[in-house]
């Protein structure tokens, strides 16, 4: 039974093997708490290598608009006059295991990882670092940026690492609130307090109407045909808002694991060759890497948010982070 399935069916079968793994939910929930007390007990002690670290976080496994949102934030805080690296962590590519700063132009999603080949793309002159080691991860940027504004995408269950600002994406009636495996949760919900902010709340998330592209750039109409190919932890989200904005279902609609490759050598195979295909830009950063691409069109769709109230947010985020450096350099 795939994940989605078991998470989300109301299906007999899933609802019995639910009731079966809560017991282990229960026990990952007792295990992490466990780990967690080890930090406010002071047994454990949260690092803090740079100033001021932004996280953009979440609580579930798979997609859940970090992306997006880390995007909006860079943009966000350097059309308020600070500098900012992006810090993630490079799933899928050999630098995730430690952590290093990326070289400036394009990158290799598979030395690099998708999200930051897609970040690159998107945001050409930010600065990059990657990597799970978190600690070491804020460490260089402190040596090669100590002014800038580090914005961690994920890393909110990455305790050795303190960050500043936490914003934190959560459903506000999750269908599903159990812990792993019996749910998506990665930690219990209730540690929502942990952050600073919990988007909906105060604050919301809200999508741009959907920008569908071609790779140079240009912005073209819906196609009236066409095919789609995603590989995402929640592809019918992206899926719905592409037959959103053209009016139409894909056919085909190919759905792949996350952070899927998109390099086997029969993929092509299975898409249209009279009509485009759309895909998201983290895939696109992926696929571009292939030289069987041929005369195939292609055609990104493009997902933007902004944060609302913007006025209310740009002053609460200014007023947090100046707070949040000043208390720091005063301890």
């Amino acid at each position: 039974m795939h994940a989605s399935e078991l998470w989300g069916s109301d299906s007999p079968k899933a609802k019995l093997a639910r009731l079966g793994l809560t017991p282990l939910s229960a026990l990952y929930a007792l295990g992490w708490e466990g780990y967690l007390a080890m930090y406010r007990l002071g047994i454990k002690q949260a690092q803090e290598p740079h100033c001021p670290v932004l996280c953009v976080g979440n609580l579930v496994v798979g997609g859940a608009g970090k992306s997006p949102l880390t995007l909006h934030l860079a943009q966000l805080l350097r059309d308020m006059g600070r500098e900012v690296v992006i810090g993630c962590s490079g799933y899928g590519g050999p630098h995730a295991e430690a952590a290093a700063l990326a070289p400036s132009g394009p990158l290799s999603s598979r030395e690099w990882g998708d999200e930051p080949a897609m970040f690159r793309w998107l945001l050409p002159d930010v600065p990059l670092v990657v990597g799970r080691r978190r600690v070491l991860a804020a460490e260089l940027v402190q040596r090669s940026h100590p002014n800038a504004v580090l914005v961690m995408d994920d890393g909110f269950q990455h305790l050795p690492v303190r960050k500043h600002v936490t914003l934190l994406l959560d459903e506000p009636n999750p269908k599903n609130s159990l812990c792993l495996p019996a749910g998506p949760y990665r930690e219990p919900r209730w540690n929502r307090r942990r952050a600073d902010e919990v988007l909906p709340g105060r604050f919301r998330v809200e999508s741009e109407p959907l920008c569908i592209a071609r790779p140079d750039g240009e912005t073209v109409s819906p196609p009236v045909e066409y095919a789609l190919l995603c590989a995402l932890g929640q592809p019918q989200r992206f899926i719905e808002a592409v037959e959103s904005a053209t009016r139409r279902a894909a056919t085909p609609a190919i759905r792949l694991a996350d952070h899927d490759p998109l390099d086997a050598g029969t993929l092509l195979e299975r898409l249209p060759t009279d009509r485009p295909t759309i895909v998201t830009a983290k895939d696109w950063v992926k696929l571009r890497e292939r030289a069987d691409l041929g005369e195939r069109e292609w055609l990104i769709a493009r997902h933007s948010v902004r944060v609302e109230p913007a006025i209310e947010f740009r002053q609460w985020l200014d007023a947090k982070l100046d707070g949040r450096s000043s208390k720091t350099a005063t301890e």
